[in-house]
């Protein structure tokens, strides 16, 4: 029945002509208020079968907060030895459809990228990305969940049909972006357990594909954010891209350094405050991180050889056996616009 009423709604939409293409100005007309709201951040999990039960609780709790407007999952639905299959996957997307209002939802490596690995049933990631992008967003330019929200999506931009998982929506005038931006060094580790070694072709052309598509999407999200001079924005990926380690580190820098170099320069230029959210690394935190690594720099007479920026906040969720979950509270009309608040779940300690 959910799915009938959700086609029929879709199918009314396309008939008034409610589909916005990419920047097109009226999708976003209804949202110009500025009241306060919150949402849900989690990650990392569930990360083995016996902590699915410690995620109902944690889902019961976002669900009983009225305050939450919707929960943003920032990727890792099993643990990184857990097997890949279809059945383990749809069932944590089944999990995930307890939540009572709409999931926002980015990709993790755990279910696509490690995938390669023995102890994960030697996939090969692609097509495990494939088997998530159609689960996750069965209908482009909707969320999942117990309620569905429209955003926009870059695959309804020419040459980016595939990336339905980079979105885009504005709650009370505050952008928030989805960019598919994963762990394992953004897809750029080799897929050495394959029955067969790794496929540097096919992984590389993959990570080059996407890599460029969420520079675009990142840009695209701050050109929306200043035309409509949004009060602050919200951006949410994967992976920990690893602020802190030198930027010639190939291995720990290597797949992330072109998203940074563009987030540094966008998130200047707009002035507002921006919070860059992900999981990937398994603890709570919250800092402005250096986008040059001050311990590279030791020896820095200047504050541009130890490179921050003061309205960029990174956030990390609870992930692997913290079975907890983040509260953000937006308010557009406050200076700092985001207050960050963990809630810790005592039935999962």
């Amino acid at each position: 029945m959910r799915q009938r009423t959700f086609v029929f709604f879709t199918c009314l939409f396309s008939l008034l002509g409610a589909s916005a293409a990419l920047g097109d100005n009226d999708h976003y007309k209804q949202h110009q208020k500025g009241e306060r709201f919150a949402f849900a951040l989690v990650g990392d999990g569930p990360y083995a079968e016996d902590q699915e039960p410690k995620w109902d609780e944690t889902i019961r709790q976002i669900n009983r907060d009225r305050d939450v407007r919707f929960v943003n999952h920032a990727g890792d639905i099993k643990g990184g030895g857990e097997m890949c299959t279809d059945e383990l996957l749809v069932r944590r997307f089944d999990q995930l459809q307890q939540l009572r209002r709409p999931l926002v939802y980015t990709p993790g490596d755990n279910e696509w990228t490690d995938c390669h690995r023995t102890s994960n049933g030697s996939y090969v990631p692609t097509e495990r990305l494939d088997f998530i992008r159609n689960l996750f967003f069965p209908y482009p330019g909707y969320t999942t969940g117990g309620r569905y929200m429209r955003v926009q999506t870059q695959a309804n931009a020419e040459g980016f049909e595939k990336f339905v998982e980079n979105t885009l929506f504005l709650k009370e005038r505050i952008v928030f972006s989805q960019i598919h931006v994963v762990g394992s060094n953004n897809n750029l580790r080799p897929w050495d357990q394959l029955p067969d070694g790794d496929l540097p072709l096919e992984r590389e052309a993959e990570f080059a594909e996407r890599s460029a598509a969420g520079v675009e999407w990142l840009k695209h999200t701050f050109m929306v954010a200043k035309k409509l001079r949004a009060p602050g924005v919200f951006l949410t990926i994967h992976a920990n891209p690893n602020f802190n380690e030198d930027r010639t580190s190939e291995g720990l820098r290597g797949g992330f350094n072109s998203f940074l170099d563009v987030l540094e320069e966008q998130v200047a230029d707009y002035g507002k405050p921006v919070v860059i959210a992900h999981g990937d690394s398994h603890f709570f935190r919250m800092d402005t991180p250096y986008l040059l690594p001050w311990y590279y720099n030791d020896n820095a007479a200047t504050s541009e050889e130890n490179r921050k920026i003061g309205n960029l906040i990174r956030v990390e969720t609870f992930g692997h056996f913290d079975n907890h979950w983040v509260k953000v509270e937006v308010d557009p009309n406050d200076d700092a616009v985001f207050r960050v608040v963990p809630r810790v779940v005592k039935a999962n300690l």
